[in-house]
């Protein structure tokens, strides 16, 4: 292989970086019965499904947990008969759409011993995410959870929901966890050694390395074809790509980041690469508490100054353009040439300037503003900050740790705050997580991911989402969702900068077993196939 001089000091100091991993790399290289994925952080954070709050720690869960319900391997479910019987075998709805039952699958088994699964870890498993889970504004809608016998369980709600299966089974928070494992192990522990029903169970958790899984023997279903996975944690984009190129990961979480994926091809002809779409929703919340940013105007030049459709184009093949918060192929989603003219917003610097100059900032202004150092994160941001310059919106980016930003993030320290989330073709996940006054971010970490302060600082669309939420009419649903992305094009507290569909690099020697077509930042491994 002919190197410039660039990709040699590239690979050199991924040698350097990817040195720390030691033996623990090294030993599964060429290894058919070990599947090894290299994970774009620092290190895991938690193995409970429930409390996972960096995408990279749900390779592991989407492995070890399982819900009532799920989709088919390597897509969304979008209608509610596409959802597959998992833990439930089958399930009914009341016509208000309020009370749902669930009939649970016998002889199903814990991992380490602990037992069959029956409906006493079924509504601890949701009565916990309730209480104290990632998700608690989407799960605000339960109003209770019981048992009827053993093996059945009864999810009333105060509102309709027809999206159930997708809004809240099938979610990492309502994952299956066993009760007694649980109050064995203790609240503290259990973060780092849950306990689930899935083809894999957790063997190791390294907050340095990451986490090691084996074969669950006992599975119900049809166990795995390899009997190991290991997710090893490789933050640095070289050495991660490195381990690649090298054969010492199978996989990689890829670099999502402009002319990565030709740059690789180049490299390895051999490589598969697997894309959902439409991927994460790359959004921007402006913190409307951060002045001049509560000014309409202001927020008006922002998105005038922004070159979405660039933006979109510079992360091709991965990237993808959104006229409003959805994509147009998603429910609510609109065309551009479809939404009002003054809601289009079509990248436009002189009238960023003018709107600038009539909130009174004919020179522009200066701010700070923080991104993670992740691939995605920081591709899109210096981006932004380019185009920003140019109509005189000065964005002093700080450039930093992925899981430090997150967290700096949550205790609302941001002025422009990106975002990325995957999302079903369910359009009030994305309202109930991003704009909803119950999810408004706190100073002591303790909200959501409104960042922006949106239905507090200035009123939302709570009434809208309500509406949406209590619909029991599908149609009438959309045409409300499709309201909400009207209004937010109106009060501009979020911004949908693109769609980037989540990327894997893969050996040709790893047969996942299915096509990965959309969904989730995660796949399960139980159909995967590898040869030395």
């Amino acid at each position: 292989m002919n190197l410039k001089r660039r990709q040699f000091l590239e690979l050199s100091a991924a040698t350097a970086a990817i040195s720390m991993f030691g033996t623990a790399i090294a030993r599964a290289a060429g290894d058919p019965d070990t599947i090894r994925i290299g994970i774009a952080a620092n290190g895991p954070r938690t193995s409970d499904p429930n409390l996972t709050t960096q995408g990279g720690d749900n390779w592991a869960t989407e492995q070890i947990y399982e819900q009532l319900v799920r989709p088919d391997d390597g897509t969304f479910a979008t209608k509610p008969d596409q959802y597959r019987p998992t833990l439930a075998t089958e399930w009914s709805s009341s016509p208000d759409a309020k009370t749902w039952t669930f009939k649970l699958r016998q002889g199903v088994q814990f991992h380490k011993g602990f037992g069959e699964m029956t409906a006493d870890d079924v509504v601890f498993s949701f009565k916990r995410a309730m209480a104290e889970g990632t998700n608690t504004p989407i799960l605000s809608n339960i109003a209770d959870v019981v048992a009827n016998g053993p093996y059945a369980v009864v999810i009333t709600l105060k509102n309709a929901d027809v999206n159930l299966l997708g809004t809240t089974i099938f979610l990492n928070n309502t994952s299956i966890v066993s009760k007694k494992a649980y109050d064995q192990i203790g609240k503290d522990k259990f973060a780092t050694d849950a306990v689930g029903t899935g083809p894999y169970e957790l063997t190791r958790f390294d907050q340095q390395w990451g986490a090691a899984l084996k074969r669950h023997e006992g599975y119900w279903g049809d166990k795995a074809k390899v009997g190991k996975v290991e997710c090893v944690y490789i933050a640095d984009t070289t050495a991660r790509t490195l381990a690649l190129l090298s054969g010492d990961v199978d996989m990689i979480e890829a670099v999502r980041a402009p002319g990565w994926v030709a740059s690789m091809l180049q490299r390895d002809s051999t490589l598969q690469f697997d894309m959902t779409s439409p991927g994460s929703f790359n959004t921007l919340h402006i913190n409307l508490k951060r002045k001049p940013f509560d000014n309409i105007k202001v927020r008006q030049a922002v998105m005038y100054g922004i070159d979405r459709h660039a933006i979109a184009d510079a992360l091709k093949p991965m990237g993808g353009f959104t006229a409003g918060l959805q994509p147009d192929f998603f429910p609510a989603g609109f065309k551009t040439e479809d939404l009002p003219a003054e809601l289009q917003y079509k990248y436009d610097p002189d009238k960023s300037k003018a709107l600038l100059a009539e909130a009174g900032f004919p020179s522009g202004f200066d701010f700070d503003s923080n991104v993670s150092q992740r691939e995605d994160y920081s591709s899109i941001m210096l981006i932004v900050q380019e185009q920003l310059r140019a109509v005189g919106l000065r964005m002093n980016l700080h450039i930093g740790d992925h899981t430090a930003y997150h967290s700096d993030n949550q205790h609302d320290k941001n002025t422009l705050a990106l975002h990325s989330s995957s999302y079903p073709p369910i359009p009030t996940q994305l309202y109930v997580q991003q704009l909803w006054t119950k999810a408004e971010v706190k100073s002591d970490g303790s909200g959501g991911i409104n960042y922006s302060h949106y239905g507090v600082a200035m009123p939302g669309i709570d009434d809208l989402l309500d509406k949406a939420l209590q619909a029991t009419d599908y149609n009438a649903y959309v045409d409300y969702c499709k309201q909400i992305e009207l209004q937010v094009l109106r009060d501009l507290p979020l911004i949908g900068m693109s769609t980037l569909a989540f990327t894997v690099a893969r050996s040709a020697h790893l047969d996942l077993g299915y096509k990965v077509q959309s969904g989730y930042a995660r796949w399960r491994f139980h159909r995967a196939t590898k040869t030395a």
